[in-house]
């Protein structure tokens, strides 16, 4: 696994990142996957009524349209999250957009929503194996704006529902154009008022979460802790990815379009929790961003998240990074 790792550094992004998770499919289908990896052991948590295998999980964007659930999930994630899933599919933004800074610890991508659209995710969740927690990320298109962009996530959000274990509401990519203008308080309270009259008429039968912006102010993020409550979310997501480049160290990247993860997000994606849980003592809470070590995991913990996502550290460690975590 070491091997494939190093030959997998060499090619270009997108393509490792593609022959890496059709590895894992491919040795999971032959039934060998346990003859290289070492699941760890669960140890089980509770949350709003689903049942964890552990607290660590994969974020969206690693399994955008649900391809690889039965494979991640044998390698011993107490949950995954898949997307950010769109109505329509859409190629995302031109090539380049995804840069591996190894030096940092870190991605870059501007990926822009890229995936096969709703349909093609609800056919993979009506056909997999996985016995495990699996959330929906889901997104608007590219093109739509005012209500077509609500009329996104509620179409989503309607296709998911019965197949989702939980819903999570992104208006934090920074590589949508004006995405994060839902951050703002006419367009939040718009938006997730409907998401909550489509979730009354459905039934409420399932947790939603908001993912928020590590980038956002203070008092826009207790402004979102009151909304959500406001229209009975069960937590929030925090964070995405942030756009401040000035965290890496190497000033080359710095002009670098795109939202940045790994190592330089950690106390910037820490910070943004520890706010929230100031806020609110008991508010669900997962916690995403800089995730590279156990010390990284423990301090994302301890700084009030309930449970842990991997994106950017899985990706360039490679799966040895799930006992480390949890051991």
């Amino acid at each position: 696994m070491k091997l494939a790792l190093l030959l997998l550094k060499k090619l270009p992004e997108e393509l490792a990142h593609s022959l890496a998770l059709s590895g894992l499919k491919f040795l999971y289908k032959l039934r060998v996957l346990n003859l290289f990896i070492k699941k760890p052991k669960n140890n089980e948590f509770h949350l709003l009524g689903m049942n964890f295998k552990n607290k660590l999980g994969t974020a969206a964007g690693l399994d955008k349209n649900g391809d690889y659930i039965d494979s991640l999930g044998a390698l011993g994630f107490g949950f995954l999250e898949v997307g950010t899933v769109t109505p329509l599919p859409q190629p995302g933004n031109d090539r380049p957009r995804l840069f591996r800074l190894f030096d940092e610890k870190a991605i870059i991508n501007r990926m822009g929503f890229n995936n096969k659209g709703v349909d093609h995710l609800v056919k993979n969740l009506n056909s997999i194996n996985y016995d495990g927690v699996v959330g929906v990320n889901i997104g608007a298109n590219k093109n739509s704006k005012g209500q077509k962009r609500i009329d996104d996530y509620l179409f989503c959000f309607k296709k998911v529902f019965n197949l989702a274990d939980y819903i999570v509401i992104n208006i934090s990519s920074p590589n949508t154009h004006s995405l994060r203008e839902l951050h703002d308080e006419d367009n939040l309270s718009d938006l997730l008022r409907q998401i909550a009259y489509l979730s009354s008429d459905l039934g409420n039968t399932k947790p939603i979460f908001l993912k928020v912006s590590p980038d956002e102010t203070n008092e826009t993020i207790e402004r979102i802790v009151g909304e959500i409550k406001e229209f009975n979310f069960s937590g929030l997501i925090a964070t995405n990815t942030t756009i401040d480049k000035k965290l890496l160290k190497n000033s080359h990247y710095h002009s670098y379009k795109g939202g940045l993860s790994g190592a330089p997000l950690l106390a910037k994606s820490n910070e943004t929790i520890k706010c929230i849980r100031s806020i609110d003592e008991k508010v669900p809470l997962i916690g995403v961003g800089g995730v590279m070590t156990k010390d990284d995991f423990d301090d994302k913990l301890n700084s009030g998240a309930n449970l842990i996502q991997v994106y950017t550290g899985f990706i360039l460690k490679g799966p040895s990074i799930i006992n480390e975590l949890l051991d």
